[in-house]
C-alpha cells in the first residue's frame, strides 16, 4: 500500500553498482515512495544507467560533484511533506518510511527522524546505534524516544520545510559531519530530534570511499561548527582535545589548516546559540570525546 508523505534523496559518486542496488531496494518499498538521484558528477556511467533501468527515479545532474549539497538541490523538487535521506550504499526497510512519518505527523515540534542502523552483509548493528539509543540530550516527555543533538543524513527522515527554512547544508561544509550545524540550526528554532528504535535503515558500505578525505573533512567541519556556534571557552578547551587527541598525520594537519585559511566567514558568520541549547551540547561533549578516536581514525 503506498504512502504519499516521504520522498527519498539520495546522492552519488561513481557508484554505479552500489547505487543500482540500493534503488531496486528502494523502488520495490510498499509505501511507493518518489526517489530522486543527485548524480555529482560521476564518470562511471552512473547517471545513464540509473536513467536506463529506472526511468520512473528523478535524475539529477549538476555536472559537477556538490558534496551533501546535492541534497540540497534534490530536496528543492521535493513536494511531499517529509524527506528522508540515504546514501547510494544504503536503503531504507519496509515500513519504515510510513513509521517516520507517523512520528512526523503526530508530533508538531519534532523535525527529524533518525532509524536504527543495520550494517550488511552479516545484519549486526553499527556501533553508532548504541551512542543513539544513550543519548544523554533530555528531551521533553511528549518526544516518542531519545533526543538527540544531531543526525545522520544516511539514515534520517524530516520536514521538508524545516530544512528548506533552515537553509539545507552549508556548501562550505561540503561533506562529512555537515549535519551538525544544520541540526543545532534547527534546534535553536525550536525543533526537536529523536531516534526511533522501531525504523532500520540498511548499510552495505561501499568499498569506493576515500576514507582519508573524508576523516580531513569530519575533523574541519567539527571545528568551523565549535566556533559557529560554541562560546570562545568552549571553542579553545574543544579544539585543544582535539589537537591533542587525533591522530598525529597529514589527514590532520590538513583539516586544521583548512580550519584555520576558514576563519574569516567563519568569524563573520559566528552566531553562539542560546545557553538552552548550549547546555545540550556540553552534555553531547563527553560522548564525543569518547567516540573522537573511532570518528577521526576512521
Amino acid at each position: 500500500m503506498g504512502d504519499d508523505r516521504t520522498t527519498v534523496v539520495v546522492i552519488t559518486y561513481n557508484r554505479r553498482t552500489e547505487l543500482l542496488r540500493t534503488l531496486d531496494r528502494l523502488t520495490r518499498l510498499p509505501e511507493e515512495p518518489p526517489v530522486i538521484v543527485t548524480d555529482n558528477g560521476s564518470t562511471d556511467g552512473t547517471a545513464d544507467a540509473v536513467a536506463r533501468h529506472f526511468p520512473g527515479v528523478s535524475l539529477l545532474r549538476p555536472g559537477r560533484n556538490l558534496g551533501a549539497v546535492g541534497r540540497n538541490l534534490a530536496v528543492h523538487q521535493v513536494r511531499t511533506p517529509y524527506t528522508a535521506f540515504c546514501d547510494d550504499d544504503s536503503w531504507w526497510a519496509p515500513g519504515s518510511l510510513a513509521g517516520a512519518a507517523d512520528l512526523l505527523d503526530r508530533h508538531e515540534r519534532l523535525v527529524a527522524v533518525t532509524a536504527r542502523i543495520v550494517v550488511e552483509p552479516d545484519g549486526h548493528e553499527d556501533p553508532i546505534v548504541a551512542e543513539l539509543r544513550d543519548s544523554p540530550v533530555r528531551g521533553p516527555s511528549w518526544l516518542p524516544g531519545p533526543a538527540l543533538g544531531s543526525f545522520l543524513a544516511a539514515a534520517t527522515s524530516l520536514r521538508t520545510e524545516a530544512f528548506r527554512s533552515a537553509g539545507g547544508f552549508d556548501p562550505r561544509l561540503w561533506l562529512g559531519g555537515e549535519e551538525e550545524l544544520l541540526a543545532v540550526d534547527l534546534a535553536t528554532k525550536g525543533w526537536w530530534l529523536t531516534y526511533a528504535d522501531h525504523l532500520t535503515i540498511h548499510h552495505h558500505p561501499s568499498l569506493l570511499r576515500d576514507s582519508t578525505l573524508r576523516r580531513t573533512h569530519g575533523l574541519r567541519n567539527t571545528l568551523w561548527f565549535t566556533w559557529l556556534r560554541r562560546p570562545v571557552r568552549t571553542a579553545t578547551r574543544r579544539t585543544l582535545h582535539l589537537a591533542r587527541t587525533v591522530p598525529r598525520d597529514t589527514a590532520s594537519l590538513r583539516a586544521f589548516g583548512q580550519a584555520a585559511a576558514g576563519l574569516p566567514w567563519v568569524v563573520r558568520e559566528r552566531r553562539v546559540v542560546p545557553h538552552e541549547i548550549e547546555g545540550r551540547l556540553r552534555l553531547l561533549d563527553e560522548t564525543q570525546r569518547r567516540s573522537t578516536a573511532r570518528r577521526y581514525t576512521g
